[in-house]
């Protein structure tokens, strides 16, 4: 870890390092090859590796990955895509990057995620993609409707962006099937500094997500080096993933070890430091499969003990303001209870792999004060 300053309960999250990042990176800058380079491929290698997959292709970000993958499976404008409103907006911006509709679905309150009855409640003859969110880490099971959706051409893509070293029962989340997309932002819990990767569920899938993130241009870099002209083949977009972050990549991927014990063990603190505070509803992330990238509890009176822990240098944040409620997304507004609900009581409680203990008592003991004042306010 490189760090000058430990970041403890004041920060709600903060990007976990091993000490190798900065030379991996230098390594990179000092060979002169700072785009798309035979790093990103082995990035690319080494995470299929892991999960167990036969391919994963890099890109820029977690919402390059999604906006790719509808790309690729087809999916435009007159299509219906159905998406839990509890997630990060980027989820359905990519929707709308590719012409196509959000369908809003509620969730199940114990975990934020959605369940199998709730997508096929919602489907309609214009569905052509399910998305859904591996909220906090935790896999979502769908594997009951899975071949009915597939039955009526409706594609799975996993937004699985919080659920990198997860487990979907045995295998890794990424290999079970469906058209996953990660995100290696800054916090996750594996860093690239900013990229995101999709596993394809074929090698013709993964030509073609290869070939948008590059503007469509259908050679690959170094084919291109040894001709004197290149084919464009399809839309594209700048969306490679560079050696840099790749660098950096591959530096978290050799101490994920680390960081999936590390989280693991916070969340159980957390959980057993958090059992006697009364008013405080821990969400589920099933622990023992899931690699957590967020603790998070449901509390009463959420807005004044954010204020009031936030005044005391408590590092609590709200993960998420459900989508169907934002301006830019009115017009696929429709009542979700249980999201609505959720989304007036969520709290996400610092969580990190810098965090230490006491850390966690300093946090569970101020969201106690914060409850018990609030509960006698009138």
């Amino acid at each position: 870890m490189t760090t000058t300053a430990r970041p403890g309960a004041g920060r709600n999250a903060s990007p976990y390092l091993y000490g190798q990042e900065a030379a991996a990176v230098a390594r990179v800058l000092e060979a002169g090859q700072y785009g798309h380079t035979e790093v990103t491929e082995e990035f690319e290698r080494q995470v299929a590796s892991f999960l167990g997959v036969p391919d994963a292709v890099a890109v820029a970000s977690g919402t390059a990955a999604l906006h790719v993958a509808l790309l690729a499976a087809g999916v435009g404008p007159g299509d219906d895509v159905i998406v839990p409103s509890m997630t990060f907006c980027a989820t359905v911006q990519a929707i709308l990057a590719v012409g196509a509709t959000p369908r809003f679905v509620d969730i199940d309150p114990a975990t934020l995620c959605v369940t199998d009855q709730l997508v096929m409640e919602a489907v309609s003859d214009t569905t052509t993609a399910v998305i859904p969110v591996l909220f906090g880490g935790r896999a979502v099971d769908l594997a009951p409707v899975r071949d009915e959706l597939a039955d009526r051409g409706i594609v799975v893509i996993e937004d699985a962006a919080h659920a990198f070293g997860s487990r979907d029962g045995t295998p890794r989340v990424g290999a079970t099937g469906a058209l996953t997309c990660f995100s290696f932002g800054p916090i996750k819990n594996l860093t690239c500094g900013q990229g995101g990767m999709v596993v394809p569920r074929s090698p013709e899938e993964a030509d073609t997500i290869r070939q948008i993130r590059l503007l469509g241009v259908a050679q690959s870099q170094s084919e291109r080096a040894n001709t004197t002209t290149y084919r464009v083949g399809s839309f594209g977009l700048r969306y490679q993933l560079s050696g840099l972050n790749a660098a950096i990549g591959l530096a978290q991927l050799a101490g994920f070890t680390t960081t999936e014990h590390t989280r693991r063990r916070l969340w159980r603190t957390y959980r057993e430091a958090l059992a006697p505070v009364d008013g405080v509803t821990l969400v589920n992330v099933d622990i023992d499969r899931t690699v957590p990238h967020l603790c998070q509890v449901r509390v009463p009176h959420r807005d004044r003990v954010f204020a009031e822990l936030r005044a005391h240098s408590i590092g609590v944040g709200v993960h998420y303001p459900p989508n169907h409620l934002q301006p830019a997304f009115a017009a696929w507004h429709r009542p979700l209870p249980e999201t609505e609900q959720v989304g007036g009581e969520i709290l996400s409680l610092p969580f990190h792999p810098h965090l230490i203990e006491t850390d966690i008592d300093q946090v569970v003991s101020a969201l106690g004060q914060a409850l018990h004042l609030n509960a006698h306010r009138t």
